[in-house]
């Protein structure tokens, strides 16, 4: 019960916060005033605040300033261990919904998670195999992303009987929650997890606070190291990245502050990141 409380009420507070609605909000709170006897003048000024805050985000990548720290937090391309007994992805990249309408699958941003795993299961072929995503709408609980999934991997070549595909949690905490229920880790094996670079640290967070120890394989990064501090005009791709940053960042607070992750900002000094031979 209190973890649909959560999904339900994070689900709501982003629509309101999500800089784009909130822009919306804005806007339409400057023409009542400026429609309302009396309220030209704070109707000026928030319109020139308005104005202010588009064009920092569109001539400045502050997105990607508060993405870099989120994808830096775990190293691309670590060493991996020579035994690999499990490997999780998490969901994301499918779109349930236009698959089941298109009868095909249908991926969008960080389909390099599902690639990901395609290539770590050939690498790793005694490892067990998990794909964890229902779905995160508040209204379409009928598609899940699994299924999706199932589909993609079953027409890339791959053996699907060999997956695990858990297909009814909504959200990350259920991610881990409900794939440890059906893998049954045991003390001293090595799990990988993959999943989108500026995801994995509340990923990380959460599958320790669970008691499940993975190791970390980011993908799917945003940022260019070495070329943030730069100027263009972009406002559409800047505020799609402000928004990508943002619900992280605010996911990891809200984490944090109801215990389902292990800190604020984890970081590879656990002990999780070591591995068994």
């Amino acid at each position: 019960m209190m973890h649909s409380v959560f999904f339900w009420i994070s689900k709501l507070a982003w629509l309101l916060i999500a800089p784009g609605n909130l822009l919306l909000l804005l806007l339409l709170l400057t023409w009542f005033l400026l429609h309302r006897g009396g309220s030209l003048r704070p109707a000026k000024r928030l319109l020139t605040a308005i104005v202010a805050g588009c064009l920092l985000v569109a001539v400045l990548p502050l997105g990607e300033w508060l993405l870099y720290p989120l994808e830096t937090s775990f190293k691309a391309n670590a060493p991996l261990p020579a035994r690999v007994d499990g490997i999780v992805v998490l969901s994301g990249a499918e779109n349930p919904a236009l698959s089941a309408l298109w009868k095909q699958a249908e991926l969008g941003d960080g389909a390099e998670r599902d690639l990901a795993f395609m290539a770590l299961a050939r690498r790793y072929p005694e490892a067990r195999l998990i794909f964890t995503g229902g779905s995160g709408s508040l209204l379409d609980q009928q598609h899940k992303a699994a299924d999706v999934a199932e589909t993609l991997f079953s027409e890339a070549g791959m053996d699907t009987a060999r997956i695990l595909f858990e297909r009814e949690s909504r959200n990350t905490y259920e991610n881990a929650l409900f794939s440890m229920k059906i893998a049954t880790p045991k003390p001293g094996e090595n799990w990988l997890l993959i999943t989108t670079a500026w995801h994995m640290p509340r990923s990380m967070g959460i599958f320790r606070r669970v008691g499940w120890p993975m190791l970390p394989y980011p993908v799917d990064h945003r940022t260019a190291p070495g070329h943030l501090l730069h100027c263009d005009l972009d406002f559409i791709g800047h505020l799609n990245d402000l928004q990508t940053a943002l619900k992280e960042w605010l996911g990891l607070a809200a984490y944090r502050l109801t215990g389902k992750t292990s800190a604020f900002l984890p970081g590879p000094e656990s002990l999780a990141e070591t591995t068994n031979p």
